[in-house]
């Protein structure tokens, strides 16, 4: 099956994933067809073998060599028919870091068990190194033994979503204290269930708790598991970034099994409280509207680059813009609930989920690299301004102040 299949018609593109499904999965009870329940490693690995799961990646590597217009039949046929596994060429971070960024040596050890339900995590930001990532004092230091030795890991991590389930971490950790700080950074595939790795949830506004602090004493990691060159990190994880920031454009931050309707939910929102005829608001709703769609068509031409490119500045507009969207449609929510907007409860639905959305709306603020990270990058990378002053940046980093 995974063969390079470019010059196929979109038409018969789609006839082959519909036969496939009709063959290998079963709608109604969202299972491979001929089993009971689901075991979503066997699905998975079945996906992955199709060359469906990443369709845009070398038949070398699970793939199909399709380009996006491919892949977004491919994707929308599997959403259709609510297949998991889907579109982890854009969305499996760990698994699209080791493909993009890796040895081959690494891709064989690991892509197919990322791609088969071995969860990844992000272990970059620190209490002291949030908004500058190349600041992370997380050490790793090599000690000799067969394949290459290893590396002991010692620091803390913060805002790791997934930790509990992970059974890698995207680690971000030093391993040259006397170059400059960017030059001293290399990024491990970094296995999560050892010894010295303790986990702790943070409680959230909403009451969820997705994040979590890691607290790593003397864990190791294999020195094979570099991704990238040694202390050639800040690189890998610009390609890393690049597709969270994809993902977060993309609205993943949003709340989870929010329903989806052709019509904009706030227009239903004002048709239920009796305030569509206003004329502030319609124009309020438009607008929110009109950002949805405007995001939609830069996340097209991002997605473009990234697949040229591997990386591409384009996000951070797709990033900054989401938190744009997220906090604005929760504010016009406001407005239109006007004084039941201070309700909460079961009793109070949409009280209740206009509350959620404005305190989850910060999630996206944050994660990826905060709305005033996402500026300097525009600004820099996007518009050519001149870069913020870093009196640090050419300094060794073991002298570089901490406090």
């Amino acid at each position: 099956m995974a063969t390079r299949s470019m010059e196929m018609s979109d038409q018969d593109l789609a006839a082959e994933v519909k036969t496939w499904l009709a063959a290998n999965w079963d709608s109604e009870k969202r299972c491979e067809r001929g089993v009971d329940r689901l075991n979503i490693k066997s699905w998975l690995g079945k996906l992955v073998d199709s060359g469906y799961s990443v369709p845009t990646w070398s038949p070398d590597w699970f793939g199909r060599g399709f380009n996006s217009k491919q892949a977004r039949i491919i994707d929308n046929i599997l959403k259709a028919h609510q297949v998991p596994g889907r579109s982890q060429d854009r969305y499996n971070l760990g698994a699209v870091t080791v493909y993009r960024m890796g040895s081959y040596a690494l891709k064989t050890e690991l892509l197919r068990d990322m791609l088969t339900g071995d969860v990844s995590c992000l272990l970059y930001s620190e209490p002291n190194a949030g908004s500058d990532l190349a600041g992370v004092r997380t050490k790793a230091e090599w000690v000799a033994g067969p394949d290459g030795g290893e590396y002991v890991v010692t620091g803390q991590k913060v805002w790791t979503t997934n930790a509990k389930e992970a059974a890698y971490g995207m680690l971000l950790a030093r391993t040259d204290w006397d170059v400059p700080k960017h030059g001293g950074i290399s990024f491990f595939i970094f296995p999560m269930k050892q010894d010295g790795v303790e986990i702790r949830p943070i409680n959230q506004i909403t009451g969820e708790s997705e994040f979590n602090e890691i607290f790593i004493t003397e864990a190791r990691v294999p020195a094979r598991y570099i991704v990238g060159e040694l202390n050639g990190g800040w690189k890998v994880l610009q390609t890393a970034l690049a597709y969270e920031r994809l993902i977060m454009g993309e609205g993943a931050t949003e709340r989870q099994g929010k329903e989806k309707s052709a019509v904009p939910p706030l227009v239903e929102l004002a048709k239920r409280h009796g305030k569509l005829d206003d004329p502030v608001l319609r124009q309020k709703i438009a607008q929110a509207v009109a950002y949805r769609h405007l995001n939609a068509l830069n996340m097209k031409r991002a997605k473009q680059e990234i697949l040229a490119n591997g990386s591409s500045s384009l996000m951070s507009l797709g990033k900054l813009a989401m938190s744009r969207i997220q906090h604005g449609e929760a504010k016009v929510a406001g407005e239109i609930l006007g004084a039941n907007s201070l309700l909460d409860g079961d009793d109070f639905p949409d009280s209740a989920d206009m509350n959620f959305d404005s305190a989850k709306a910060y999630m996206n603020s944050i994660g990826g690299g905060s709305d005033q990270i996402q500026r300097n990058i525009i600004s820099e990378r996007i518009l050519g301004l001149p870069r913020e002053i870093e009196v640090d940046r050419n300094m060794p980093f073991r002298d570089v102040k901490s406090g």
